[in-house]
């Protein structure tokens, strides 16, 4: 009996691949037989060496006119037609590649093909450019030849060479991204072949691609020639019957005199309609006829009424309204000047004034009272009064009753409503102030981080100067300045700070990485360069840095840049020596967006962003599936605006707590939800949030408060999470103490230290 040969497909779905993958497939197996006996089946893979969005509209371009072409050209064989259709799609992409930032120095674009044919037992298969074919058979992996490996679409001189051979039943072929076979390796693609279905192949390698932190172009397609077995079907007998013995008759109805019937039937519906519009003419004739019989009005003459009449006679008018608008305005004047309304006037205005402070003294009165405290017991009973009272107050001061007055009363409603929108009262204690020699600059805190042995590091823009807080001692000891010099360089004016693992990260001013790492609690410690790839590139617009803690990596860490001009988030992968980071970077965000806004980053996994005031979380490279609920207290205070950022818990747990500058509070964010936690503010009306500069959070032990350390222009402060008397300026020095160390007041005399 033939044999003929059967493919079965394996191709990961679209829902399930990166979505920060360019790549495109496309699998082609006609239905039509003369299609399928000429042109075979199509199995195409596009991938490109860059991410973005105009990769993957690129890849979709040539993708379709790949497949378009190879259809539609009947002029030539299969292997013609193939190096055809690649040539046409890599015109296209040239004639677009402006558009589409596929232009390159050396010439070779980014964009990649890996195309197979297959007809009866024939194959033909084609890679041109970052893509790669894989023939599997009798369990021995072969790589089909490309002389074009490393020039990709567009390219200026392109002659793709197309391989033919026979398939047989067992036989495997494999399009993949050469990037998935950097992160898993040839022997892994043919194991997964050899022991599974291509389908649960694709999807095998897929999940550990994904699981080897893999990103970018993911695309592959395999599918592997199996028998089956041909087989023929008889045709089907019909019984023969009898002609039909009326045919060719006229039709006639089998019910005696049904066709004299219905004749007369037709012939009385047409003679109805002939006698009805008959009748309708005559009546129509006859209204006629009567409306000519009745009387008809004259057509009257024309009068023509002389220019200067008509003239005359507006000027008659117009002087008329004058006078009337001279005589209503005078009475007006009158009535305003002599009616003596002032009085009643001012008399109404104080009685709505004191109306409005009576009806908000009674509200406080109900709220808070000998034994009274609705803020506890029925707060949505004490929300309505509080508010009644705010607006009453409101009133009575646009009624001009005395601030004096007002005041006291204002600040007890108030008061109420924090209460009830979750203000907690913190209160703020010094660590170290900084006091520069007479006649220097004044101090410029700009960035602070929390280092590696658990004390604030600060950079200092007047001092160029990065310094270490001893929170033992009260000292300020500085670790690294513009101009140390090292074997490897010296030291640019650092800009930027991040903690990873054991190492403080200080990005300078020429964009060279140092990492330092503390000997001791003394600030002595060690000082390197770490590796870092395309750092030239950067520019001088880099917005901020920050890192992830890999788990299960001993230390390494991932870097991550936010860089404007690029309009993504640089993510670097460590090197696997802990030296640096001399991979290329991949873009972070999924699609590339404005970032210049980007004032303050939080990375746990998921990295938390404000983008010009907004709180934004990003997971997979999308801000999707996280809203940040603001406070309900919009009717005291205007819409937060987040500045800066800090969290002392791991991902999707505990808060994320987010400085509002514009009313100099703390708010605290479920991760999970975005659900509002609750708001810190300092006791006793204090301005010093307002000049919060950066800030990271200490979570406290099991069951204590966590601590919040924050920077401002001069110095660095700590403040307890936990309320505190709202009448009190500040808090004892005991109650500002780090959980973790005993509290000492902060020293201000000190001098910085010397390298």
């Amino acid at each position: 009996m033939a044999v003929r040969l059967h493919m079965k497909l394996g191709v990961v779905a679209e829902h399930d691949r990166l979505a920060d993958s360019p790549d495109t497939l496309i699998v082609v197996e006609p239905s039509v037989g003369s299609v399928a006996r000429s042109k075979g089946h199509l199995y195409l893979l596009v991938t490109s060496r860059i991410s973005s969005r105009h990769a993957l509209e690129a890849t979709r371009l040539a993708a379709e006119t790949i497949r378009n072409e190879y259809y539609y050209d009947e002029s030539a064989g299969i292997r013609v037609c193939l190096q055809k259709a690649i040539a046409t799609a890599n015109k296209r992409l040239a004639h677009q590649a402006d558009r589409l930032g596929l232009k390159t120095a050396d010439g070779n674009g980014p964009i990649g093909v890996g195309v197979a044919v297959v007809r009866g037992s024939e194959m033909y298969v084609a890679t041109v450019g970052p893509a790669e074919a894989y023939l599997i058979r009798q369990a021995r992996l072969s790589t089909l030849p490309d002389p074009y490996r490393a020039r990709g679409l567009p390219s200026g001189a392109l002659e793709p060479d197309v391989w033919r051979g026979e398939i047989s039943v067992g036989d495997s072929l494999v399009l993949v991204s050469p990037n998935v076979i950097g992160k898993l390796g040839a022997e892994g693609l043919k194991d997964a072949m050899l022991t599974l279905h291509p389908q649960s192949a694709m999807e095998h390698l897929h999940q550990e691609f994904v699981a080897a932190d893999g990103s970018g172009s993911d695309g592959a397609i395999a599918f592997e020639a199996t028998e089956v077995a041909s087989t023929s079907r008889g045709r089907t007998l019909v019984p023969v019957r009898p002609a039909e013995p009326l045919a060719g008759a006229p039709d006639r109805s089998p019910i005696p005199l049904a066709d004299n019937v219905q004749a007369a039937g037709s012939a009385v519906t047409a003679a109805a309609g002939s006698a009805r519009l008959a009748a309708g003419g005559a009546v129509e004739r006859v209204v006629t006829r009567i409306q000519d019989l009745m009387p008809h009005r004259k057509p009257a003459y024309r009068r023509v009424t002389p220019l200067a009449s008509r003239r005359e006679t507006q000027r008659r008018a117009a002087l008329a309204i004058l006078t009337l608008v001279v005589v209503v305005g005078g009475l007006g004047l009158a009535v305003y000047a002599f009616g003596g309304n002032t009085p009643q006037q001012a008399i109404s205005s104080v009685n709505t004034g004191q109306k409005a402070l009576d009806k908000a003294k009674a509200d406080l009165a109900k709220v808070t009272g000998s034994g009274i405290d609705l803020v506890t017991d029925d707060p949505d009973q004490a929300l309505d009064l509080l508010t009644d009272a705010h607006e009453q107050l409101a009133v009575a001061q646009s009624a001009n009753v005395s601030p004096a007055v007002i005041a006291p009363l204002m600040a007890q409603a108030v008061a109420g409503l924090d209460r009830l929108y979750g203000v907690v009262p913190v209160s703020s204690t010094p660590l170290y102030t900084f006091k520069p020699a007479e006649g220097a600059a004044p101090t410029d805190l700009a960035q602070m981080v929390r280092g590696p042995d658990g004390v604030p590091y600060v950079i200092d823009r007047a001092t160029k100067t990065v310094y270490r807080i001893n929170l033992k001692t009260g000292a300020a000891t500085p670790v690294v300045r513009n101009g140390t010099k090292n074997k490897a360089g010296t030291v640019a004016n650092p800009r930027f700070l991040a903690v990873g693992g054991q190492d403080l990260l200080i990005l300078d001013s020429k964009n060279v990485l140092w990492r330092w790492r503390p000997a001791d609690d003394k600030g002595k410690g060690t000082l390197t360069r770490a590796t870092l790839e395309g750092s030239a590139s950067l520019g001088d617009d880099v917005l901020g840095i920050n890192t992830f803690l890999r788990p299960g990596t001993r230390g390494l860490y991932n870097l991550y840049i936010i860089d404007p001009s690029e309009q993504q988030i640089r993510a670097y992968p460590p090197a696997a020596d802990g030296s640096g980071f001399p991979g290329k970077p991949q873009p972070w965000l999924a699609t590339a967006r404005d970032v210049s806004q980007f004032s303050s980053t939080f990375v746990d996994g998921d990295i938390f962003v404000t983008d010009g005031g907004q709180l934004l979380r990003f997971v997979g490279g999308k801000a999707e599936g996280w809203d940040p609920k603001e406070p309900k207290d919009t009717d005291l205070r205007p819409a937060p605006v987040y500045s800066v950022l800090a969290s002392g818990s791991a991902r999707r747990e505990g808060e994320i707590y987010a400085f509002d500058k514009a009313n100099a509070r703390v708010i605290a964010l479920s991760k999970v939800d975005g659900s509002f936690k609750g708001q810190y503010r300092l006791a006793g009306g204090k301005k010093d949030w307002t000049d919060l500069r950066g800030m990271y959070v200490v979570p406290g032990a099991e069951g204590q408060p966590s601590t919040l350390v924050w920077m401002g222009r001069d110095g660095v402060n700590q403040a307890i999470l936990v309320p505190v008397p709202d009448a009190a300026p500040s808090a004892s020095p005991s109650q500002s103490a780090a959980p973790s160390q005993s509290a000492k007041p902060a020293k201000a005399t000190p001098k910085p230290k010397k390298p």
